[in-house]
C-alpha cells in the first residue's frame, strides 16, 4: 500500500527545490510502481489542449501501444469524459476497453485536475481481478492534487 502523505510531502519538496511538474510526475510513477505488488502498469496521461487527446507522459511496466487515447475511448478516456474517477473491477465487463495485455484484469483511473480543470490522469493496471478499492482511490487523489498544484502554477 502507498504511503501518500509520504509521496506528497517528497512533491512538496521537490517542488520547493525548483523541480517542475515533468520531474514530479516521473516521480510520482515511479513511487507508485514501487509501492505496491498490485500495481503492475502504473502511467501518466496528459490531456492536449483541445481536450480532444490524452498523450502518455511516463509510465512503468510492460509497453504499450496506447500512447495516445481519445477522450471517450476505454476507461481513461471514459474517466475524462465524465469527469470521473474509473475503477473498473473486471475489464472484461467494460464495454470499450482498450486492453493493453491480456493479463490485465483490473484498471484504476485517477484524474489529475484542479478544480473544474483535468491535467490528466493516473491509470493502473493489475493482473488482479478486483485489485483496487477506495483506500487506493483517496491515496491516488491526494498525491493527483498535489501533482495538479504545480501544473495549474505552470500554466497560469
Amino acid at each position: 500500500m502507498i504511503d501518500a502523505r509520504y509521496v506528497v510531502r517528497e512533491l512538496q519538496d521537490m517542488r520547493e527545490e525548483g523541480h517542475l511538474s515533468d520531474a514530479l510526475l516521473r516521480h510520482s510513477v515511479r513511487a507508485l510502481y514501487q509501492a505496491d505488488d498490485r500495481y503492475n502498469w502504473v502511467g501518466v496521461y496528459l490531456l492536449t489542449d483541445d481536450r480532444l487527446e490524452l498523450w502518455l507522459h511516463n509510465y512503468m511496466g510492460a509497453p504499450t501501444e496506447h500512447a495516445k487515447i481519445p477522450v471517450g475511448q476505454g476507461v481513461c478516456g471514459t474517466a475524462v469524459a465524465h469527469g470521473a474517477n474509473q475503477n473498473v473491477p473486471d475489464v472484461s465487463e467494460f464495454d470499450g476497453y482498450l486492453s493493453c495485455s491480456p493479463s490485465v484484469k483490473s484498471e484504476m483511473v485517477v484524474l489529475i485536475r484542479a478544480g473544474g480543470e483535468i491535467f490528466g490522469q493516473f491509470d493502473i493496471d493489475s493482473h488482479q481481478a478486483e485489485a483496487f478499492n477506495e483506500i487506493d482511490e483517496a491515496a491516488l487523489q491526494l498525491i493527483a492534487d498535489k501533482l495538479a498544484e504545480q501544473l495549474a502554477r505552470e500554466r497560469r
